[in-house]
């Protein structure tokens, strides 16, 4: 899947994953209105809205990137109809050509993470048949409790070829809290970033893992030291925009060819309508100033990495 990943990245010439992690307050007012009309004020209603809004927003853009990132927890916050929305969301997300980023963050223990691992990445045993359930491309793991996490959804990477993204350095203010704390003098994060490049080697595509990494973009210092850890892992950049990321952050997650790194944008595309900078696109047209906050995301990234 990493070789499917990078040659539609190489297609569209945009390094750049839209994290669709819908909230109420970015809905347009008509298309909250449509659907509590047909579902009332009901968790129904605020699914089929979050539904429709992400469908117009993966039409604005399915020809300018090459993946999307659908963080699953904006969805249960609605209950079974959130996960409905999840699923048909991914769905159509697929049948447009786009890479299926399953922003899930799991990580646990024995069967628990092979059921993690089935249900986003794998197949599920029902009697003689076996079903994909959500059937995301990749999905970010949370290593905290070692190998025993990682590893089902290793194997089911192998067996299906998927990929994952291992949660490395976060893009949050307090990751440091953990991530930063020194072992044997090392901060934690490179010896996470050691275990994803080993967890790797046994896991590869053409010339990328399928196992990558997620690195946030406004930690830039450490994106050059993993970069140099990981040389084979892809690396997720979240932290782009909204979170204070920009293209000249970025530069050193890339490998010299250009290749090695995904940018992440959610709000500063999918809300882009209400930020000032697009407010002339209206409420009416709010998907048409996401396809342009993607546009204009690709050009600052272009210009950086040019300029480095």
């Amino acid at each position: 899947m990493i070789d499917t990943l990078i040659q539609k990245i190489q297609e569209t010439g945009s390094p750049i994953v839209v994290g669709l992690d819908p909230m109420l307050k970015f809905i347009p007012e008509h298309i909250l209105r449509a659907a509590f009309e047909q579902y009332g004020e009901t968790l129904q209603g605020a699914a089929e809205a979050v539904w429709q809004y992400n469908k117009g927003i993966v039409d604005a853009v399915c020809d300018l990137v090459p993946a999307v990132k659908p963080q699953i927890a904006m969805y249960e916050q609605f209950g079974i109809d959130g996960l409905a929305a999840f699923q048909k969301t991914a769905d159509y997300c697929k049948e447009k050509g786009l890479v299926v980023i399953g922003d899930i963050k799991r990580g646990d223990i024995g069967s628990t993470s092979e059921a993690y691992a089935a249900a986003h990445l794998g197949k599920v045993n029902v009697g003689t048949h076996r079903y994909a359930a959500f059937d995301e491309d990749f999905a970010t793991v949370n290593p905290y409790m070692g190998a025993d996490s990682v590893k089902p959804f290793l194997k089911v990477c192998q067996e299906e070829n998927k990929g994952i993204f291992v949660l490395v350095k976060t893009s949050n203010p307090s990751s440091g809290e953990f991530q930063d704390r020194l072992i044997g003098g090392r901060p934690l994060y490179e010896l996470v970033g050691e275990k994803v490049a080993e967890w790797g080697a046994s896991c590869m595509g053409s010339s990328y893992s399928q196992v990558g990494a997620v690195v946030g973009a406004t930690y830039p210092e450490q994106g050059k030291i993993l970069r140099r850890i990981m040389p084979k892992a892809y690396i997720l950049v979240p932290g782009y925009g909204a979170q204070g990321g920009k293209g000249a952050d970025l530069v050193h997650f890339f490998n010299d060819d250009g290749l090695g790194a995904i940018i992440n944008s959610s709000r500063g595309i999918i809300a882009a309508w209400q930020q000032e900078k697009y407010a002339a696109f209206g409420a009416a047209r709010y998907a048409e100033a996401s396809r342009q906050a993607v546009l204009d995301m690709r050009e600052d990234i272009a210009q950086a990495l040019a300029n480095r």
